[in-house]
């Protein structure tokens, strides 16, 4: 079945994945792989992309490098037709989010996802009032709530999620990262009103998200045209097929999502594999692969080569 949900104006719509941030070898930022990167994941006909997530290492960001990329993003991509650019507010401080997600709208950005606080377990008015205040401080441009209770033990089900919805009128969609998250979309969607949902952690779970109405999915971007397949599959109605193709990519994302930092060294070893960037690096403390998860890496590159193309320079490890 496709989506309830046929708002042109949803903030994440179909595939929206969350832009990595490359490297060099030193570790020093790499502008010019990052604007190849932007312009592969465009060419690929993704309906947007967003940044800083967890997928971007943002923790590993200073404040002057992650406001330097947001810009460079947003005029990559100023102009582009039915293109959503999404800029992402994870910060702790209410008055530092604020700031900079009013400072992203002033550079462009179409729409905010918000990552609610939760250093420190912060009570449950707390996490409202910062919502809130962001939400307020961007209206009427839409704000995504990015729902991820795993990596950080916020804890919010639809009732609540409604409530903000209703003062918050430009809380426009919830991405969710619950583990299931289908139970919570469906339960979003049945809201008054209903509240869209795009699905992330990767997709693992995208197919069964789509069932209850997921509108879109947002996971990385170094293979973003297995789920932009598996998207027009859907769409078209497709769903044995999009299901087969998710089956054949499912054994691959569901090791790598045991761990942020472990989907993160894939995906940037997955980028330089293809002519991406010039270096797979992260920055330190970070995941590397071994032996193994480096052979596994050229599975799937030899699984998906009918989708994904690779630098034939860069060999397998």
């Amino acid at each position: 079945m496709r989506s309830r949900f046929r708002s042109p104006s949803l903030p994440v719509r179909g595939v929206c994945p969350v832009v990595e941030t490359p490297f060099t070898a030193s570790g020093e930022l790499d502008e010019d792989s990052f604007i190849r990167v932007i312009d592969h994941v465009v060419e690929a006909g993704v309906a947007g992309v967003m940044f800083p997530g967890f997928a971007s290492e943002y923790l590993a960001l200073t404040d002057g490098e992650r406001e330097h990329l947001c810009r460079l993003l947003l005029d990559r991509t100023a102009g582009l037709p039915a293109f959503t650019r999404i800029i992402s507010i994870p910060d702790h401080a209410t008055l530092v989010a604020v700031a900079r997600a009013r400072t992203a709208i002033e550079m462009g950005a179409d729409a905010i996802n918000l990552l609610p606080p939760h250093q420190l377990s912060p009570s449950a008015d707390a996490v409202r009032e910062h919502i809130l205040a962001v939400a307020a401080a961007v209206a009427p441009r839409p704000i995504i709530l990015q729902y991820a209770p795993a990596l950080t033990g916020t804890t919010l089900n639809a009732r609540a999620i409604s409530d903000l919805a209703s003062s918050a009128t430009n809380l426009a969609e919830v991405k969710v990262e619950s583990t299931p998250p289908g139970s919570l979309i469906a339960a979003l969607a049945a809201q008054s009103p209903a509240l869209p949902a795009a699905v992330g952690y990767a997709g693992v779970q995208m197919i069964d998200a789509l069932r209850r109405g997921a509108v879109g999915v947002q996971p990385g971007c170094s293979f973003v045209e297995i789920y932009q397949r598996i998207w027009q599959l859907w769409q078209r109605g497709d769903t044995a097929g999009a299901a087969a193709l998710h089956t054949r990519l499912l054994p691959y994302i569901s090791y790598w999502m045991q761990g942020v930092d472990l989907i993160v060294a894939a995906e940037k070893m997955i980028g330089w594999r293809r002519g991406w960037t010039a270096s797979d690096h992260c920055r330190a403390p970070s995941r590397r692969l071994d032996a193994e998860e480096r052979t596994m890496v050229d599975h799937f590159l030899e699984e998906f080569e009918d989708l994904l193309s690779i630098d034939p320079r860069r060999g397998a490890a």
